[in-house]
This record gives structure tokens, C-alpha cells and sequence, in this order.
């Protein structure tokens, strides 16, 4: 399989030798784009604990038997009952297609082509993690990345007669993201908090082919690796002063997911109107 890099370098190559055009990639463009989005193998990703409150993350929750209360262990999905045995549904940890619109504006000097763009998007990513206590009983975070923004600049050289453009882009990105916890635990409450966001760098690469004098289609690859926000949930009463998350700190413990990364591929087909 070819990877993102050879297969644009050869669709910019083959293209080459197509016939002549206005030739020109200065001004401003206002297109959209559309293709699917994967996330990185989440496999193995664990919850988080910090049982005296004191922020640090990575503490053992234990019975009043010394015992850890989360020896069943996790999962990479959403569990389907309160033991690991019950299974979970990884099929919630979807891949998506991504979609949007776009702005930018190219300046020409020569074969080179350098420009800025903005974009909205929208892809729907979902991620989920099951933790599991002996009680038995689940504790499941499921994320969602809802609207994402990007600013990038973009950096390339036009061939084939000024039809062609093959470039690379990178900038900042930003999401909003939409956080859910459920519980078979009946004994303790549960409040969340937190910000709903994610940041972080976007890059990668591109070929643009002029259609006509207006228009141009291209193909885009693009990799976001975006930090979600500190969204954690607490453990609180009115359990008895006995219970796991209550023996180091009454007031609860905290825990949130072990991995607060959303990396995020993307390949693209884009249609763009310029000015």
C-alpha cells in the first residue's frame, strides 16, 4: 500500500502533462472537503486515579482490605455489563467521515506558492475507556470530537504548466469535544468537570489541480494531534466512610483517562472556487 506521501507525489506527477490553462495560483479561494478520519489504536488505555486529591494522577484505589478495588482491569470501549467477562463495544470507538469548509489566499513569485487558510470542520471521532472495580461495577468515559477550526499556512511549487501544485501545510487546530460518563455503581454519586476542548498541531500534504479557469481539485492528508482538556470526573458519598474512594480523602477521588491525546488522520478530497 502506497503511503500518503507516495501516492500524492505520484497523482501530482501523472498529472503533469495535461493540456494547457489561465495559468495563476494568486488570490483568494473558498472551496470545501470531504473523506474519512482514523484515530490512533486506543487499545490498552487505562483510567487515571487520585485518591488524596492532591492533582497528581496515578494512584492505586484500594479496598479497606489493602486490596487494589481495580484489579479486573480496563478496556478500550464501553462496557456491555459490570465484569470484564461481560465484553465491551469497541465498535463505539468509531472512525468518521470529516467534512468542511474552507478559506484561504495564495500569493505566486515563480514556481513557488505560499498561502494561508482557515477552516471549519465537522467528523464526529468517538472514543471510549471502561474501567473495572471488584465490586463488580463499570465506570465508562466516552468522548466526542464534535467541530474542529484550523489555521495553517501552506508552503509549495506549481509544474505542468501551471496547472499543478503539490505543497505541504501546518498550523494550529482546535476542537470542541463532547465528554460522557455512565456507571453501574448505585452507591457513590459522581461529578464531572472540566473543560470540553481539544488542541494542538495539524500538518501534512497536498495536490491542488486546476479545472478550467476557476476551479481546482486536489487531494490533502493531514495528521492532528490535539490535546483533549482536563476533563475528570469525581467520586463522592454518601457511601460509608469504608469505601475505596472515600479511605484516603472523604471528600472523593478524582480520575480521568490515562490518554488525553485525540491523533487524528485524515485524507481528503477538496474542491476549491478561486477568485
Amino acid at each position: 500500500m502506497k503511503t500518503p506521501l507516495a501516492l500524492l507525489v505520484s497523482l501530482g506527477l501523472g498529472a503533469a502533462g495535461a493540456a494547457h490553462a489561465q495559468s495563476g495560483w494568486n488570490g483568494a479561494y473558498v472551496g470545501g472537503h470531504a473523506g474519512p478520519s482514523t484515530q490512533s489504536d486506543a487499545r490498552g488505555e487505562t483510567i487515571l486515579f487520585d485518591t488524596d486529591l492532591d492533582g497528581a494522577f496515578g494512584d492505586t484505589v484500594r479496598t479497606s482490605a489493602g486490596a487494589d478495588a481495580f484489579s479486573p482491569g480496563f478496556c478500550g470501549g464501553s462496557a456491555n455489563g459490570p465484569t470484564p467477562a461481560d465484553g465491551c463495544r469497541d465498535n463505539e470507538d468509531d472512525d468518521n467521515v470529516d467534512f468542511g469548509l474552507r478559506l484561504g489566499y495564495d500569493w505566486q513569485d515563480g514556481a513557488l506558492v505560499y498561502g494561508v487558510l482557515g477552516e471549519v470542520s465537522r467528523g464526529g471521532l468517538s472514543d471510549s475507556v471502561t474501567a473495572f472495580s471488584t465490586t463488580p461495577a463499570f465506570y465508562a468515559m466516552r468522548r466526542e470530537l464534535d467541530t474542529s477550526y484550523a489555521v495553517r499556512g501552506r508552503v509549495g511549487l506549481s509544474f505542468g504548466d501551471d496547472r499543478n501544485l503539490l505543497y505541504a501545510t501546518a498550523g494550529y487546530a482546535w476542537a470542541s469535544v463532547s465528554n460522557d460518563f455512565s456507571t453501574s455503581n448505585g452507591v457513590n454519586t459522581f461529578v464531572a468537570n472540566g473543560d470540553s476542548d481539544a488542541s494542538g498541531a495539524q500538518y501534512g500534504l497536498g495536490y491542488e489541480r486546476r479545472v478550467g479557469d476557476a476551479f481546482t481539485v486536489g487531494l490533502e492528508y493531514l495528521r492532528s494531534d490535539l490535546r483533549d482538556g482536563d476533563y475528570r470526573v469525581r467520586a463522592q458519598g454518601p457511601a460509608a466512610a469504608t469505601n475505596p474512594f472515600l479511605l484516603v480523602n472523604p471528600d472523593g477521588t478524582d480520575f480521568r483517562r490515562g490518554n488525553r491525546d485525540f491523533e487524528v488522520q485524515s485524507v481528503r478530497l477538496t474542491l476549491n472556487y478561486r477568485f
